[in-house]
């Protein structure tokens, strides 16, 4: 049989074969002992409705997550939005089957996880939304300032709301930041120590805080050049001298992060940038609203 196009854009398939024990302790950490509102409810057979509320359109993001919480409690989800498409509230999102005392277990584990989720995915497509309306065209990226032990639940997010997820962990790309170059000496030294054990797969960054830091790591060999706190005129001016005195001697990309936001995008989306990266898009941002209502036996 031919796979769909819908087969091969579903971000589900990314997931690590750890993903499901994340879930696991989940509900572990819900339901410790004993479950005294379960006893009262009992097993009886009930439907419950997923609304999508608040009051703001929203991205609905974290379904695979969603999915297997109520899996793991013994209920089926059936989807009424596709996993990426926004929604205007009040919206009956799914429906979960199954025992009441089931559907009750997973119910918080699951609204809490999916509100913060489609949170992130919202914000991202926000603001790669507003970029794009300027007229930047270059890569709109997260951080890894991220929640411990939810971070593929807020990078998935990142993924569904149409943006860069950035690097996942210490492991998937090398950046030397501030502390790594004090450490080490100089910008040229860190680069030289890491490229010994990072090999030619993993991509380099350094992040800089001058012109003249961004020169040493061009001239080292980065990849990626990290203009960090540097805004407004400024930044433009650097990048534009970057690109023109390297031109022709070494590939490299920009990239522009801290206190980027929505207020002051416009002065940050310019195309002398390659990436934007953003903690706005998954740090403090609002949860959408979503309640599991199970519905009244029909007599």
């Amino acid at each position: 049989m031919a796979s769909t196009q819908d087969e091969y854009d579903n971000l589900a398939h990314l997931l690590p074969p750890s993903w499901k024990t994340q879930v696991t302790a989940w509900l572990q950490e819900d339901t410790p002992s004993f479950d005294y509102g379960g006893f009262v409810v009992g097993e009886a057979p009930r439907e419950a409705f997923l609304l999508g509320k608040g009051s703001q359109t929203a991205v609905l993001a974290g379904a695979p997550f969603f999915t297997e919480v109520f899996a793991q409690v013994g209920c089926e989800v059936e989807w009424h939005l596709k996993e990426g498409e926004t929604f205007t509230p009040v919206k009956h999102v799914a429906t979960v089957r199954g025992k009441a005392r089931h559907i009750l277990l997973g119910e918080r584990v699951a609204l809490n996880m999916l509100a913060r989720c489609s949170g992130i995915a919202t914000q991202s497509k926000k603001v790669k939304d507003l970029a794009r309306g300027f007229g930047y065209q270059g890569v709109i990226a997260g951080t890894r300032k991220t929640t411990p032990g939810f971070r593929l639940v807020e990078k998935y997010g990142m993924l569904v709301g149409g943006i860069d997820a950035h690097r996942h962990d210490l492991s998937s790309m090398i950046m030397l930041k501030d502390n790594h170059i004090w450490s080490s000496g100089s910008i040229t030294k860190a680069i030289q120590q890491a490229r010994k054990v990072g090999g030619f797969s993993l991509l380099l960054e350094v992040e800089v805080g001058s012109e003249a830091e961004a020169d040493e790591a061009i001239d080292a060999g980065a990849d990626i050049v990290m203009l960090d706190n540097i805004e407004g005129a400024q930044l433009a001016d650097v990048a534009r001298r970057l690109k023109e005195r390297w031109q022709g001697q070494r590939k490299f990309k920009l990239e522009s992060s801290g206190n980027i936001t929505e207020a002051n995008l416009h002065e940050r989306a310019i195309n002398e940038i390659d990436i934007l990266s953003t903690s706005a898009v998954h740090q403090s941002v609002q949860h959408i609203d979503f309640s599991l209502k199970i519905q009244k036996p029909k007599n």
